[in-house]
């Protein structure tokens, strides 16, 4: 790396330009733009990302006191806070959106060798998501419930480096399980759920699609027992049985038989039990594989407490998806760094470095290799998470 370069300007060395610029024409993101273009407020709102501001007046008066390093850190200079906030008003959200999807694949590739705990040979999937609360008064658009607004970010994470594949910002109203409607089966995949998926018509589908299911059962489920088979105990287990629902709505919609395991998880004192139509798998390995349901939960909490998703810079529905695609686009952008340069961190390290020398002329390899975080009068505003990738 270049040492005369801001440690900004470095990072932007795995922002892929020429894909960007294809979302941007196919949004036409700079038609009759003359002041700030779709690459300047990519960038501007990856710098407060990286360093925590908390409002574009606090984007734009940081951004002023280093004016003189802008043209060196990739900056065509400090945007005044109402034409970034006209860019978050009119830009269409998609064009991050798309380039983030790109990001995904990029990142994938990289993390696809990654274990996650479990020896297996397909590929597993995790699907959750997450409600993050708005103020109505400031979003009426995003009412959800007894006063209150809120939106939700569904995720479909690959379990190898626990990169989400799929990320979906829909209004908090969207039942969870309607991410299956949408979702393209990949054959011999097995998808793990929780309970606020069951829809055993939809997971009908995912089965006819070649796919497998993992999927916490709830109590009251109704069922005959077909057959069971010995377990060993001695890990957890507690049994392993086929079954067939009982209701006959519902065994109208599945009418297939398939697993029920029951286990009991010392860790955390908890009773699980999980159905799946796969009957090739050991149960313990299965049980395994529900509890890597919890790296999506990590994945949650990580962007929760280092990116920022949960005060936004405008209050349109255009701007909020723009501010939580761009914060996705960051942490892929460090996930990918973080596999090139073989850096030894975590990433809540690598955010925290890059938060207090981004405007540092070091090369970026050295910086975000050191044994110590650098040595800073400032108190870093973020505590580690345990999410590590």
């Amino acid at each position: 790396m270049n040492t005369g370069r801001m440690v900004f300007a470095q990072l932007l060395d795995f922002f892929p330009r020429h894909d960007f610029n294809r979302c941007v024409r196919r949004y036409r993101g700079d038609f009759h733009c003359r002041r700030l273009s779709c690459y300047d407020q990519f960038l501007c709102l990856a710098f407060a990302q990286l360093t925590g501001c908390e409002s574009l007046r606090q984007i734009e008066t940081c951004l002023e006191a280093m004016n003189a390093k802008l043209y060196h850190a990739g900056l065509h200079g400090a945007p005044a806070r109402s034409t970034l906030a006209d860019a978050n008003e009119r830009r269409d959200w998609r064009i991050y959106a798309d380039f983030a999807q790109g990001l995904i694949a990029r990142a994938r590739k990289l993390y696809a060798g990654e274990s996650f705990g479990v020896d297996l040979d397909q590929t597993a999937y995790v699907l959750d998501a997450t409600i993050i609360d708005l103020c109505l008064s400031l979003f009426p658009w995003a009412k959800f419930h007894h006063g209150q607004g809120a939106i939700q970010l569904h995720t479909q994470m690959d379990l190898h480096g626990n990169i989400p594949c799929v990320l979906w910002v829909t209004h908090a109203r969207i039942v969870d399980q309607a991410m299956l409607d949408g979702l393209l089966p990949e054959p011999g995949a097995i998808y793990i759920l929780d309970r606020g998926y069951v829809d055993f018509g939809r997971l009908r589908r995912l089965v006819e699609g070649s796919a497998h299911f993992i999927l916490r059962a709830k109590k009251n489920l109704r069922f005959v027992r077909l057959d069971y088979r010995a377990v060993d105990k001695s890990p957890g287990l507690r049994s392993d049985q086929t079954i067939r629902l009982a209701d006959p709505n519902t065994a109208l919609r599945y009418p297939e038989s398939f697993r029920r395991i029951h286990y009991f998880d010392s860790e955390s004192g908890n009773r699980i039990v999980v159905l799946t139509d796969n009957f090739t798998l050991p149960p313990l390995t299965v049980a395994r594989l529900y509890k890597c349901r919890w790296q999506v939960e990590l994945f949650f909490k990580w962007i929760k407490q280092h990116l920022k998703i949960k005060a936004f810079y405008g209050t349109s529905l255009n701007a909020v998806p723009t501010q939580i695609w761009i914060a996705i686009s960051v942490y892929l952008l460090m996930a990918i760094a973080k596999k090139e340069l073989r850096i030894q961190r975590s990433l809540s390290e690598i955010q925290q470095i890059l938060d207090m020398t981004i405007f540092h002329k070091d090369p970026i390899l050295q910086v975000l290799s050191q044994q110590r975080l650098p040595d800073s009068d400032s108190v870093v505003r973020k505590q580690p998470s345990s999410f590590d990738i």
